[in-house]
């Protein structure tokens, strides 16, 4: 016996009520479902597609597609880590990195030419922060309209859209930031060189972090969309 198109909308309708709202996920668990129902049916064709829908959902364990969800949220979250850290390597290579250490040098000058200078590297640590959320929020905002319009939600597409937990651990470097300034003592105006460059190091690398988050991978959503799901163009047309 096979699954029939009724069927296989009855099983996206089971992962729905089954907390998976990711159309990629869902079209996943769907396939393995279907697969196994039908393997199934091989040797024991009267059972019912309710009977084993359910003998196979038990499989899953206690907390159901749980484990699944959180196994692919890990993946894309990496496969999301892979394309930042692409770009931003891409600024330390000619002809970007004539303009990264060009801001490196500037506002390394900045901070050391100032008697506030330790006014001024946490004003713009500070500045990049309230950037970031600002951005995270404009970002949900469009991720919520696209998901109205579209009618499915895709992992990679919220990922890339700021709803992530790399979204929500982005502050962790600036907590570092404070931490080590504040360890160090760099109240002193910045006498030493070296962490005067590393401040200046760290606030550009922030900067650069967040024009990729923010501009250049979602200007390229739609490339890395179709990579990642052969199926996503077909299911948007």
């Amino acid at each position: 016996m096979k699954i029939t198109p009724i069927q296989i909308q009855q099983l996206y309708t089971f992962t729905q009520q089954h907390y998976v709202e990711y159309y990629d996920l869902q079209t996943e668990l769907v396939d393995h479902l279907a697969n196994a129902i039908e393997l199934e049916w091989e040797s024991n064709p009267t059972l019912s597609f309710e009977t084993l829908l359910n003998k196979e959902f038990k499989k899953f364990g206690v907390f159901g597609f749980m484990d699944v969800v959180e196994e692919k949220q890990k993946a894309m979250n990496k496969i999301y880590g892979k394309l930042v850290w692409g770009h931003f390597k891409t600024f330390f290579k000619l002809p970007q990195i004539i303009g990264t250490f060009l801001s490196i040098f500037i506002i390394f000058q900045l901070l050391k030419s100032f008697a506030i200078s330790h006014d001024i590297a946490v004003g713009l640590a500070l500045l990049l922060l309230i950037s970031f959320w600002v951005g995270l929020i404009r970002m949900n905002k469009k991720r919520k309209q696209i998901a109205k319009d579209n009618g499915k939600k895709w992992l990679l597409k919220d990922i890339i859209y700021g709803y992530s937990s790399i979204g929500g651990l982005s502050y962790l470097p600036f907590q570092i930031f404070f931490q080590f300034e504040s360890r160090f003592n760099l109240i002193a105006g910045y006498s030493n060189l070296i962490l005067l460059f590393f401040m200046s190091f760290f606030i550009v690398s922030m900067a650069i972090f967040e024009y990729i988050m923010f501009y250049v991978i979602p200007s390229k959503a739609q490339e890395y969309l179709e990579k990642t799901y052969p199926e996503y163009q077909l299911s948007n047309q």
